[in-house]
């Protein structure tokens, strides 16, 4: 446990890592996540089809071998990036699909009169889409979108065993060198997801809470 104590700030700059990870790919999955589920409910038949084969394909996919694909074979086809950027790739591509599903459900719970409406007044696809459901459907989908996001962050253990020194690969380095310790250096850096997770959790509940008061 001395060992861990006293390199104390290799913990945090692990976590660090894992938070700009987590970050990066959640800003990535939701923008690429919200115009994916746009699509799926788009009037253009073709990217419909090409973007529902695309979300099950992902979907079924494990994470493991997403971060392969990435990590391995696109540096064979000639596309290589840092380690950070490739395991933010591999998080994003994954979750995106996950966060467009959730966007999909939140867009047809809101009434089809709405919809019927902003064309009414003449709005486009998009316009109607950017002025009237996509706000209301963002609302709907805070909790999906939250769920999503914790896994995310939990998904980032993954990228240990591709290089990068996040939480998990430090854990393990830390149990490595400490045989004695594991437990204590276990429950250490369980602590550390556990606060992660909760400050995700209390972002999604303040940001319902909100839009909540907001629309009454």
């Amino acid at each position: 446990m001395e060992d861990l104590v006293s390199q104390f700030d290799l913990v945090l700059k692990a976590f660090w890592l894992t938070l700009q990870l987590f970050l990066l790919s959640a800003l990535f999955s939701l923008l690429l996540g919200l115009v994916l589920g746009a699509m799926r409910v788009g009037p253009v038949s073709v990217l419909r089809v090409a973007t529902a084969t695309y979300v099950t394909l992902i979907r079924n996919t494990p994470l493991l071998m997403v971060f392969i694909f990435v990590f391995v074979a696109m540096p064979r086809l000639g596309v290589n990036f840092d380690f950070l950027t490739k395991g933010t790739l591999a998080l994003s591509l994954y979750t995106s699909t996950f966060v467009a599903e959730a966007v999909r459900s939140g867009i047809n719970s809101v009434p089809l009169g709405q919809a019927e409406a902003a064309r009414a007044i003449g709005l486009t696809f998009v316009g109607s889409m950017r002025e009237v459901i996509l706000p209301q459907a963002v609302r709907a989908t805070v909790p999906p979108l939250a769920s999503v996001l914790i896994a995310l962050l939990k998904n980032t253990s993954v990228a240990a065993a591709f290089g990068l020194l996040e939480a998990t690969a430090r854990m393990r380095y830390f149990t490595n060198n400490n045989a004695d310790d594991r437990m204590l250096i276990f429950i250490t850096f369980a602590l550390g997801y556990v606060i992660l997770v909760e400050l995700v959790s209390l972002g999604a509940n303040m940001l319902e809470r909100r839009w909540r008061v907001a629309a009454r």
